[in-house]
């Protein structure tokens, strides 16, 4: 089986397989943001209507939440397509996927037209689009992972998590353009249909430069090393040599999905249940914490590498529990430097971008995308589906609720940081078993 060298430099196909993999992770964070940002209007278009503005918006957070429970079996079913038949192969079935799905919603009739078979398709097409997503955020992983050399794996993997921020940045600023642009009756008309067009058309764009990009070396060299009869059973293969793998996938996921979810996604709506900010400032504020949480990504890929993981996942899990008490202390007090708080706590949370590059050598080659996709989406269904609601729920009575949920996943991250601190070293990153 062929390595590549850690001291290999990085050649034009690894760059360009990085570029496409950045920007179709943040293409994809958009589209599956669209239902966050418009819940509300697409619960009026394709639910019957409801006078309880209460049970209204229940129902549109439950068709975002249908996306993460859909999650897991995509990531399962597909993970293992793409241990089996390759990554590139399944990197186009989840981008053409991905846009037929969107492009069907576009196009969808709704509720006044349809009746009850209008919300019956337009859930079946998010189950769809969830499911090719479940795949897609660890195959961005894996697929760059195994076509750059070792040592620039933790950056090449912290460049593809920030570009996901991208995406969710992106997805600010398209959407406050398009409220500002429209009333709330055009939206609900026709506006709605707008951002699924848009998605539908940047999926696929990169397949513009599809012919550039290859398969990974190490799932050819895999291949290439097996007999003709050989059958492949991923499944078999993970729960019988990789239990533990899988349990420390599952913590380290855990952690990477509860940061996102909360820092990057609920937090706006959390601190105003409890907390009186100006909207506009408050608003900016939340933007340039992504920003800077992309800095963030980028900056821990930079620092670490599989000899260090230990240590600077550690240190990065104690600056973030201490900036976020810092930060909900600053909100109790004035909210007076809420940027720099803000900034100070996007900076924080971009630990998560040096995470990936430890989960893709928890795996051997060939269960590694099964492996990682049953981790990220069981933590990701779990986490997307509860913390929304008990945070929620929690923030009602105890302002620092946010705070305190962080800090417990703060821990976690030191416990598992003084873990590999102590682990001699990581898996090969081409090991088949």
């Amino acid at each position: 089986m062929p390595s590549r060298s850690q001291y290999a430099l990085m050649s034009s196909k690894d760059r360009n397989a990085v570029l496409f993999v950045c920007f179709s992770s943040a293409v994809a964070f958009f589209d599956f943001l669209i239902y966050l940002y418009l819940a509300n209007i697409i619960a009026a278009t394709f639910l019957p209507a409801n006078a309880d503005s209460t049970v209204a918006s229940m129902q549109g957070l439950g068709l975002f939440a249908i996306g993460y429970l859909a999650r897991p079996f995509g990531g399962i079913i597909f993970g293992r397509f793409g241990d089996i038949k390759g990554r590139k192969p399944l990197l186009l079935i989840s981008i053409l996927v991905t846009a037929a799905s969107l492009l069907a919603m576009a196009c969808l009739p709704t509720h006044a037209q349809w009746g009850l078979v209008a919300p019956v398709i337009f859930i079946a097409l998010r189950l769809i689009q969830g499911m090719a997503f479940g795949v897609f955020v660890p195959l961005a992983w894996v697929f760059v992972s195994e076509h750059v050399p070792r040592q620039y794996l933790s950056i090449a993997c912290g460049y593809v998590t920030a570009s996901f921020y991208v995406g969710v940045l992106f997805s600010n600023a398209f959407f406050l353009w398009l409220t500002n642009a429209m009333t709330t009756e055009q939206l609900a008309d026709y506006g709605w249909r707008i951002p699924f067009f848009i998605a539908a058309f940047l999926s696929v764009l990169p397949l513009l430069a599809w012919r550039w990009i290859d398969e990974s070396p190490f799932f050819i060299a895999m291949k290439a090393s097996k007999p003709r009869d050989y059958v492949v059973k991923p499944f078999t293969l993970l729960f019988k040599h990789c239990k533990h793998s899988i349990f420390i996938g599952l913590v380290l996921t855990l952690i990477v999905a509860s940061i996102t979810t909360v820092i990057v996604l609920l937090l706006p709506d959390l601190i105003e249940l409890r907390f009186t900010l100006d909207n506009d400032l408050f608003g900016f504020s939340h933007s340039l914490g992504i920003v800077f949480m992309i800095f963030g990504c980028v900056f821990y890929g930079i620092i670490s590498n599989h000899q260090n993981f230990g240590k600077v996942l550690a240190i990065g899990s104690v600056l973030l529990i201490v900036q976020m008490l810092a930060f909900f202390y600053h909100l109790q007090a004035s909210g007076d430097y809420i940027l720099i708080m803000y900034a100070l706590l996007g900076f924080c949370a971009g630990v998560v971008g040096m995470i990936p590059a430890i989960l893709v050598q928890l795996f051997p080659t060939n269960v590694r995308l099964t492996g990682m996709s049953l981790c990220y989406n069981l933590s990701y269904g779990l986490v997307g589906v509860l913390v929304p609601f008990a945070l929620g729920y929690a923030t009602l009575y105890i302002s620092f609720s946010p705070a305190l949920y962080i800090v417990f996943i703060g821990f976690i991250g030191i416990i598992m940081g003084i873990y590999f601190y102590n682990l001699p070293e990581f898996r090969k990153i081409n090991e088949v078993i």
